[in-house]
């Protein structure tokens, strides 16, 4: 087991492999083809959500064809350890200029939905064209508001705590390149 999953394991949390790197890499593939398909030969802006989705958003943009794009970056926060605070704070906000344009929010989980329904709220009324939900992972019985659920998912689950490749444990275990889900 890596180092930095003994470590938490210590505080008595126990994780196993969910997600291997390989199975990664297709869901991120399948992902980008259907992206890619939708948006061949437009512009659309890539809105990163920080810090969990960098990993994903990094492999899905190098994996996209035929499509001209453009990459941000925002950053917000709606958790404490494993749980929901229910408030988005915005940490760091939009630098881009959004009005007519097609938007793509990169996220590495959706569950309750709050975060992204709060991010199109606040696009929409910067003016953006449209608003379309890329999400590593995905926990449809978690779903709390219609408009979040994500155009693009590389992988659902249900209720399980997970960790790694982005998704972190109070900070730690972002690096690691499968992911990890609680044990029972």
């Amino acid at each position: 087991m890596p180092t930095i999953m003994r470590s938490i394991d210590e505080q008595g949390y126990h994780f196993e492999e969910w997600l291997t790197p390989e199975r990664i890499a297709e869901d991120v593939q399948l992902v980008a083809n259907q992206i890619s398909s939708d948006y061949e030969h437009k512009e659309p802006l890539f809105i990163v959500v920080l810090n969990g989705a960098f990993i994903f958003a990094a492999d899905l943009i190098r994996a996209l064809k035929n499509v001209r794009c453009e990459v941000t970056f925002i950053r917000v926060s709606s958790y404490w350890g494993m749980s929901s605070t229910g408030q988005l704070e915005f940490i760091v906000p939009l630098q881009q200029v959004v009005d007519n344009r097609d938007v793509i929010i990169i996220e590495d989980i959706v569950d309750t939905g709050l975060t992204i329904h709060q991010l199109k709220a606040h696009l929409r009324g910067l003016g953006a064209t449209s608003i379309r939900v890329a999400s590593m992972l995905f926990k449809p019985g978690k779903l709390e508001y219609d408009d979040a659920k994500p155009d693009y998912v590389g992988h659902e689950l249900t209720d399980e705590f997970v960790v790694g490749y982005g998704l972190d444990f109070d900070g730690f275990a972002r690096n690691m390149d499968a992911i990890y889900k609680v044990k029972e």
